[in-house]
């Protein structure tokens, strides 16, 4: 062993030995417990990490049989060079190169096992990362220099092949910063003709065994080294590639993998090599494709099948340009068909064959680039005219195949979950690819479902399964969101007696859940009928309806009522009164989806004059209220039932305030209401009918709180009720609660218990306190209000409130740490309120206010970053807010003087690796806006922190904590010069100089 390298004691080395073979060998550790085989890996971690470790190398090596043994032996290398290098002697680090190609060389020339060997390839690369990207450089021309001596020990061209596949994977892979980096890309750019001619002079077939590991390792090593690889040193070795994909070969499918990689490579990016690589695929794609396809039809895709699939696939995405502009070149024409094939595999996907999927994405690719093809101007008119027409055909082919590889099998079929599963995400996946051939097919890709429905309805036997019509209907329901919102002939059809009234309305099956689920997608294109024309629009409801009361269809029926109802609310106000006889039928429905049954017929109601509006709410919300109170009174003789009664009436209150609620426009905008509209919906609410529901409502919503806040599922079910029943006064509907007897129902529930979805509710509330009623004409409207004595009382109590529950929950040792969904929330509550209500903070006891900073600078030494993030900006927030009120001059003062300097303090050691790296970005603001508002204040802080005897441990010495200083308070300060200088302390004081990691946030 050499001189330098440290021994370990004997017993070490014997103990180690024996930890390996306890812990691997397969029939002990089939004997060892979980427990036993953690405390044998954690004592061999232990001795591994030893200084003296380095002896463990050779001997295990060499004077060991066991295989396991001897890579532990290999891995130690690898592992002390990348995770003991700062504790090994400067001066000896250079003759690790010898050693470790001595050990290397050794171990090639008895034998051992390859995966020891790669091991000792890969220990190689890591000293080279460590010694290679220095000024000058500690080992140049490493990877020439090693293949060299390793070849003089006896090394194969297999192993140097190996070495080299090694090396060029580590090096891409290492985390350097750039100026390293660029020196490691450069040692491969050295490297390449070695590279080269390795592979050149292995690439050749062979049926000769070590010729052929040869000729595989060298398939491996140039996949490897692709993206490294200049164009002009890869084309020279296509040809010699291209020879290997003989399908009856072993070779076949690594030969594939090095083709894929070609095709992937930035030496042919952006489609190039259309000579030298597209065109002489296509050949081959020609001559041998039909075979391999042709017996995959009647077969089942084999291995040769699957590869050549990923082949099509990754020559289709590379060269999709070419393809495009070459529709009626044979070879293309002769490709897509093969494309098609696979695409149109008989059997289903993820139970005959596993390819079809694979070539989804390149008809998305080829759409994409039609729309980019450029014609010269002298024959523009023709060729573009000519590609479309082939585009059309190629795309009608794979429309129709798609519409069978979509369908299900027959129910009795059997199919296991899992293959469910996976053909459920494969027809989602279709769809997709269905709407890019939407945009090539245009209308008469929905011409052809609608005549596939025809044919397919009107030749349909008795005993003939739905599953081909399910099929079309699915893809039509795909590609809804690509057809244009106007009136459509197709749809109409689609919509009436000849196709949706010759669907099955009963029976539960799956071309009705099918149906249904396309009723609601296309929803929305019933506003475009002619107003007089609500025939195809009632036509559907007749078809959804009664889908309401089959326990199997319930749900997406629900689904189809609601977005037919939102949508179509004013076509829908003068049937009305089918609507109370749907709601008066009501108890046939699913108990889970009658929310959504009354949210529809609530839709319907708001596109009522809103005087008219009152009887109808009244009918429905009534007897959710009452069954809401029966709920209440239940719940000490059946607890779980009253529960779950009392969720669903939440749920269906929610429903029918979002019915309530105006609807958006197509474009996504919200319509503001005339004045008019507005003030005949403040007639309405006051009407004694409309004050008393929603009297009795809240108290029904207060009861519910009081006796259920704890429970997660309802305060779920009362977070979307308050959302949904709160609105500014320009939308308040009739059953909109204001926000302050709310907030006392938060303020309540969370003294019961805290939770985040109480706090959450608090920050939505307590805005609506303070908003404005601008006048929308007015540019000149202030950005911020002046509360009235009343508001400030409601936000002082409920602060008091909300900020004693949370300090009594997070004072217990660990809370923040273990409820940080609570910490963030609340945080970001007190800063709603510093931004409406700053004074408040200073109305509070002088205790509870200081408690409130000491708790969110606590929050800054959380290792989780949203708590952090949220604690910083609420500081960040309550300073600036603090100084920016000229009410609050003495507070000023107070405020940095008693906490200004624990502030700094909590920065600081943040900064030096207290807090998480992602998070200083953030904390720097803070920081940023605490010079600005105390300069002289900050930099004694600074100074004194940065100095102190308890600053904490890190690698920033003294120049660091200077140059910190220097930076933010030398010369004119701004928000980049205080972040750069914060960036570069951080990288020091965590001793991330040399790496990546500290080199952008």
């Amino acid at each position: 062993m050499a001189s330098f390298i440290p021994t370990l004691p004997p017993e070490d080395t014997q103990r180690a030995a024996q930890l390996i073979q306890e812990s691997y060998n397969p029939t002990s550790s089939h004997r060892l417990s979980p427990d036993e085989h953690r405390r044998l890996q954690s004592e061999l971690y232990e001795l591994q990490r030893k200084w003296e470790a380095w002896g463990l190398i050779v001997p295990f090596l060499f004077e060991h049989a066991d295989p396991n043994v001897q890579f532990f032996g290999a891995h130690t290398a690898q592992v002390k060079i990348s995770r003991d290098w700062e504790s090994f002697p400067a001066v000896h680090r250079d003759e690790l190169i010898p050693f470790l190609l001595n050990i290397t060389g050794r171990s090639i020339s008895i034998y051992l096992g390859k995966v020891i060997v790669r091991k000792l390839f890969v220990a190689l690369s890591a000293l080279a990362l460590r010694l290679v990207p220095q000024d000058p450089s500690r080992w140049p021309n490493w990877i020439v220099a090693t293949a060299t001596e390793l070849s003089s020990a006896g090394a194969t061209n297999e192993h140097i092949l190996e070495f080299l596949e090694i090396a060029v994977e580590e090096v891409n892979g290492a985390d350097l910063l750039p100026a390293k980096k660029s020196q490691m890309l450069q040692s491969l750019r050295e490297a390449v003709p070695l590279v080269r001619q390795a592979i050149a002079s292995s690439i050749v077939p062979s049926t000769d065994p070590p010729r052929l590991r040869q000729l595989q390792s060298a398939l491996k090593c140039l996949e490897a080294w692709i993206p490294n690889l200049p164009g002009n040193d890869v084309t020279p070795l296509l040809p010699s590639l291209f020879s290997l994909l003989d399908p009856g070969s072993t070779t076949f499918q690594p030969a594939v993998s090095a083709v894929l990689a070609v095709l992937s490579a930035p030496a042919f990016a952006d489609g190039s090599g259309s000579a030298t690589l597209t065109f002489p695929l296509l050949q081959w794609c020609t001559q041998a494709g039909p075979l391999i396809v042709n017996r995959a039809v009647v077969e089942g895709p084999d291995d040769t099948a699957s590869a050549l699939c990923r082949l099509l696939a990754g020559l289709g995405d590379h060269s999709t340009a070419y393809l495009a502009k070459n529709l009626n070149a044979p070879l293309v024409q002769s490709f897509l068909h093969l494309m098609l094939s696979f695409t149109a595999l008989p059997g289903s996907y993820g139970v005959d064959e596993e390819e079809s999927e694979r070539t989804l994405g390149f008809w998305y690719l080829l759409q994409e680039a039609l729309w980019e093809v450029e014609f010269p101007p002298e024959t523009e008119v023709t060729r573009e005219k000519e590609m479309w027409t082939l585009a059309k055909a190629v795309y009608a082919e794979l429309v129709a195949a798609l519409r069978t590889k979509v369908r299900w099998p027959p129910p009795t079929t059997g199919w296991a979950k899992d293959q469910v599963e996976r053909f459920q995400v494969y027809r989602r996946d279709v769809g997709d690819t269905l709407i890019n051939a939407y945009y090539v097919l245009r209308d008469d890709m929905l011409a052809y479902y609608l005549s596939d429905l025809a044919t397919l309805l009107q030749n349909k036997k008795e005993n003939d399964g739905w599953e081909g019509i399910e099929a079309t209907l699915h893809c039509v329901m795909s590609i809804q969101e690509a057809v244009p919102l106007e009136p459509n002939t197709h749809l109409s059809l689609l919509f009436g007696s000849d196709i949706l009234g010759q669907l099955p309305t009963s029976g539960g099956y799956r071309v009705q859940r099918t149906m249904l689920g396309l009723i609601g997608s296309f929803a929305s294109w019933f506003t475009t009928l002619p107003a007089a024309s609500s025939e195809p629009l009632l036509a559907v409801l007749g078809y959804v309806v009664p889908a309401l009361s089959d326990a199997s269809l319930c749900l997406p029926a629900a689904n189809a009522l609601r977005d037919l109802c939102d949508a179509n609310r004013s076509a829908l106000a003068p049937h009305i009164t089918a609507f109370g006889e749907l709601h008066a039928g009501l108890s046939s429905v699913q108990d889970t989806e009658k929310a959504k049954v009354l949210q529809s017929i609530s839709s319907v109601i708001q596109a009522l004059p809103p005087e008219e509006e009152i009887g109808p709410v009244e009918a429905i919300v009534q007897p959710v209220v009452a069954k809401l109170f029966q709920a209440l009174q239940s719940s000490s003789l059946l607890p779980e039932d009253a529960r779950a009664l009392a969720t669903q009436q939440i749920q269906t209150l929610s429903g029918v305030a979002k019915g309530l609620t105006r609807t958006t426009d197509a474009a996504g905008f919200e319509a503001s209401p005339a004045a008019d509209e507005v003030e005949r919906m403040q007639r309405a609410r006051d009407d004694i009918r409309m004050i008393q529901l929603r009297e009795h409502m809240l108290r029904a919503i207060q009861g519910a709180v009081e006796l259920w806040s704890t429970d997660a599922g309802i305060s779920e079910a009362l977070s979307d009720l308050f959302k949904s029943v709160t609105a500014l006064s320009a939308d308040a509907t009739l059953l909109s609660l204001p926000p302050a007897p709310l907030l006392e129902l938060v303020c309540g529930a969370a003294q019961r218990q805290l939770t985040a979805v109480w706090l959450a509710l608090a920050n939505m509330l307590i805005i609506q306190l303070n908003i404005i009623q601008l006048n929308p004409s007015s540019l000149a409207a202030p950005l911020r209000s002046v509360p009235s004595q009343e508001v400030l009382a409601i936000v002082r109590e409920v602060v008091s409130v909300l900020l004693q529950a949370t300090l009594t929950t997070l004072s217990v040792e660990g809370a923040m740490e273990a409820n940080p969904d609570i910490v963030q929330d609340f945080f970001n509550f007190v800063e709603k309120v510093s931004f409406h209500f700053v004074t408040v903070f200073y109305q509070l006891p002088r205790q509870s206010f200081d408690d409130l900073v000491r708790c969110a600078i606590s929050a800054l030494s959380l290792q989780e970053r949203y708590s952090l993030v949220a604690a910083s900006t609420f500081l960040t927030a309550l300073i600036k807010d603090t100084q920016a009120n000229d009410d609050l001059a003495d507070a000023k003062k107070l405020l940095l003087d008693t906490h200004g300097r624990v502030i700094m303090r909590s920065l600081l050691v943040g900064f030096a690796g207290v807090s998480p790296k992602s998070a200083v970005p953030n904390l720097v603001e803070l920081f940023s806006v605490l010079i600005a508002k105390a300069p002289l204040e900050s930099k004694g802080w600074i100074m004194d922190v940065l100095h102190g005897s308890d600053f904490v441990q890190s690698r920033a010495g003294t120049e660091a904590k200077d140059a910190l200083v220097k930076a933010v308070f030398g010369g004119s300060r701004s928000i980049r010069r205080t972040r750069e200088a914060v960036r570069q302390f951080t990288i020091v004081a965590r001793g991330q100089e040399g790496s990546n990691f500290g080199f952008t946030w």
